[in-house]
C-alpha cells in the first residue's frame, strides 16, 4: 500500500519530530509512507481566516493525484475505533492505488475541501497540530500490526 501522509506547517518541536520520524520508520515495515511537510509563507498568517484556508488549499492540491484517495483528518469527521480504522484501511487498500492522510492548518480545512473529500475524527477532544501527527500516525501503526495479527494491540 502507497500512503501519503501531509502535515500543515513544520514542527517548532524536536521531541515531536523526532517521534515521528520513529512511527515513520516502523511504517516502512507495512508500507510505503511518505510523509510531507507543506511549510505556509508566513504573510498567509496575516490574512483572514477564510483567506488562509484557500491558500493552505492550494498548497494541499498541488501534492495530490486524481486517482489519489484523499482523507482529511478534521473533528468533525467520522469516529473510528482503533479495530474499525485498520478493517477500513485493509478494505481501503484493495480499492485505492494511494490513500492521502491531511492534517488541516490551525483553522482546519476550507468547506470546498471537506465537502470533496472524506473525513474522519481522531477523537471527539482537540488536539495541537503537533500531537494530532503523532497520534495519528501511532494510529495508522497501530492498525497495519492489527492487520498483520501482532501483538501491538490488545483488545
Amino acid at each position: 500500500m502507497n500512503i501519503l501522509v501531509i502535515f500543515i506547517d513544520k514542527i517548532a518541536s524536536a521531541p515531536i519530530q523526532s517521534l515521528i520520524e520513529i512511527y515513520e520508520n516502523k511504517l516502512k515495515f507495512y508500507c510505503r509512507c511518505n510523509i510531507k511537510t507543506i511549510i505556509v509563507p508566513k504573510n498567509v498568517r496575516y490574512k483572514s481566516i477564510g483567506e488562509q484556508k484557500k491558500e493552505e488549499e492550494k498548497l494541499v492540491l498541488t501534492h495530490l493525484k486524481d486517482n489519489d484517495f484523499v482523507i482529511l483528518l478534521d473533528e468533525k469527521g467520522k469516529e473510528m475505533s482503533s479495530l474499525e480504522f485498520s478493517k477500513w484501511i485493509e478494505q481501503q487498500s484493495f480499492k485505492n492505488k494511494r490513500l492521502v492522510f491531511i492534517t488541516g492548518g490551525p483553522y482546519g480545512f476550507s468547506k470546498e475541501l471537506k465537502n470533496k473529500y472524506f473525513n474522519i475524527s481522531l477523537s471527539k477532544m482537540t488536539f495541537s497540530h503537533e500531537l494530532v501527527r503523532i497520534i495519528f500516525l501511532e494510529q495508522l501503526y497501530r492498525a497495519f500490526s492489527i492487520i498483520k495479527g501482532q501483538k501491538y494491540h490488545h483488545d
